[in-house]
């Protein structure tokens, strides 16, 4: 038996960045259950006066694409071509994700439509309940679980057979709806066999795994594989997995115990969970399925792709739902274990200064769309220290994320004077996105923050320090949009003058400062 060690890490971050630098655009074709994800959020601040259950007063309805449609959208991000192949129902929510996935990028001409069966959809309902954050109340499925009609199937399989010879990958994503029968995956695995395309199968929704011998991978999580095998350890499992169902690799996900890989050769590498935040598991698989996709499908080796699916499953589990990761945010979170950040989530997307606001605005989109209230705070941070610490604590508290917004070097030089910083930029983000209560840390390059503020409209404006109202720079705009300032009174005989003054010699010059400067 061949068991494989981890190279050191800032080895390793290098040469992940390096490979995932030199990805192209590739085709890769997904076949399996598409579903639509839709939330409604609210407020849910009493009971129904006739049956104790609690009214949520709507406040917000978001729509994504779930299961096989999730895969697509991250494959996307990743920058690579998609093609959808699959079943969707003659209604509202089939064309609401056909219209999602189109518009992310993924070629949806290859989904049929089926008149006799609705389009899969998981409705979750979230409510704000006080002093405890948003909370699920519910799911509501909408579904057809029945294996295909004779036309739909064959459908399925034309579309399949004309999209194949231009894929570099095929990716199966099967949740037990129906869509995939076992003659179908059979059938899958034999024609991209012959056509040499490569197969990565995630097996959700069943409890045999032979319908995808011939499979180069395979990417089941725990309780699938203990399901399915009987066996309790990971690399048991994993082994009568590749054993018994006929396939190449296997890719187990063990939730905070990391990711294991048994290779065709039967070498065993192992990768531990980064440290994170976990605010939803919804969709991590997908996410799994998607970059091994990416990874594969631009020849990255086994090992790589396996280190890049974990990095980004560790992004993703860190978000509200089924979330989407960028090649920018994987590359960032690539470079958390050489930079040593072990800290709040914020610390593997932004340990390198700078940050991709679209990016972060569709996020906090996500959230909201989720029922948590984004805060926003803003200063120059040089020189942390309690006060800082006290104001980014209240101002956590204050809503559910957490987004900093720190001056950068030339804007701290034109209000702080030339001294100033005494940290540079990409030191005082690493620092702050280490910090449990911080959520995302972005730089900015006016004097005040106001033009971030009208781009990410924060439903809370948080201000340390001996600020009036009148005071707060994007004050009124947060305000209009029907969000509050808070006010946070500086800590006694904690600040940046106070601290330099300390270190500064005989006769040195007064430096100016704020209690959240």
């Amino acid at each position: 038996m061949t068991r494989s060690r981890p190279e050191p890490a800032s080895d390793r971050t290098g040469r992940l960045r390096a490979v995932l630098d030199r990805w192209g655009r590739r085709r890769v074709l997904v076949v399996g259950d598409f579903m639509l994800d839709r939330c409604t959020t609210g407020d849910t601040d009493r009971l129904a006066p006739d049956a104790p259950v609690p009214v949520l007063r709507v406040t917000h309805t978001h729509d994504a694409p779930g299961g096989a449609g999730n895969v697509c959208r991250g494959l996307a991000a990743l920058g690579q071509d998609v093609t959808a192949v699959g079943v969707v129902g003659d209604d509202a929510a089939g064309r609401r994700l056909r219209g999602l996935l189109a518009a992310a990028g993924t070629d949806v001409h290859g989904l049929a439509t089926d008149p006799a069966r609705p389009t899969t959809l998981k409705h979750s309902l979230r409510g704000r309940v006080p002093h405890r954050g948003p909370q699920k109340l519910l799911r509501v499925d909408t579904e057809d679980a029945r294996p295909l009609d004779a036309g739909p199937a064959a459908a399925l399989r034309a579309a399949v057979a004309a999209a194949l010879p231009q894929a570099d990958l095929l990716c199966v994503q099967d949740h037990g709806k129906g869509v995939l029968d076992p003659a179908t995956c059979r059938w899958l695995m034999a024609t991209a066999r012959r056509a040499g395309v490569p197969v990565l199968v995630d097996p959700a929704g069943h409890a045999d795994f032979t319908r995808y011998a011939g499979a180069d991978g395979i990417t089941p999580n725990r309780a699938e594989a203990r399901r399915v095998t009987g066996q309790d350890g990971p690399e048991a499992m994993a082994r009568a997995l590749q054993r018994r169902c006929g396939v190449g690799h296997v890719v187990l996900t063990l939730d905070r115990d990391g990711t294991l890989l048994l290779d065709d050769a039967g070498a065993v590498t192992t990768l531990p969970a980064a440290a994170r935040r976990v605010q939803d598991v919804a969709g991590a698989g997908d996410t799994v399925l998607a970059t091994l996709a990416a990874a594969r499908a631009n020849d990255t080796p086994w090992a790589a792709a396996v280190a890049m699916a974990n990095a980004a499953a560790g992004v993703a589990v860190g978000r509200p739902g089924a979330a989407a990761v960028s090649r920018g945010e994987l590359r960032a979170a690539l470079g958390r274990a050489g930079l040593g950040v072990t800290g709040g989530p914020a610390a593997a997307e932004h340990a390198e200064a700078g940050a991709d606001l679209a990016t972060l605005g569709r996020r906090l989109d996500a959230d909201r769309a989720a029922g948590r209230r984004v805060v926003l705070t803003n200063g120059c941070f040089d020189v942390l220290h309690a006060g800082h610490v006290a104001c980014l604590h209240a101002a956590r508290d204050a809503g559910d994320v957490l987004v900093v917004a720190v001056n950068d070097d030339a804007s701290v030089r034109r209000l702080k004077g030339r001294s100033r910083p005494v940290f540079p930029l990409d030191d005082r983000v690493r620092v702050l996105a280490a910090l449990g209560c911080v959520d995302h840390v972005v730089p900015f390059a006016e004097d005040t923050p106001l033009r971030l503020i009208r781009r990410l409209r924060p439903d809370v404006l948080v201000k340390g320090g001996d600020y009036r109202r009148d005071q707060v720079v994007g004050g009124d705009e947060v305000e209009a949009w029907g969000g509050r300032v808070l006010l946070v009174p500086p800590l006694p005989g904690r600040s940046t003058t106070d601290t330099l003054s300390r270190w500064r010699p005989a006769g040195g010059g007064r430096v100016a400062s704020t209690a959240t400067d």
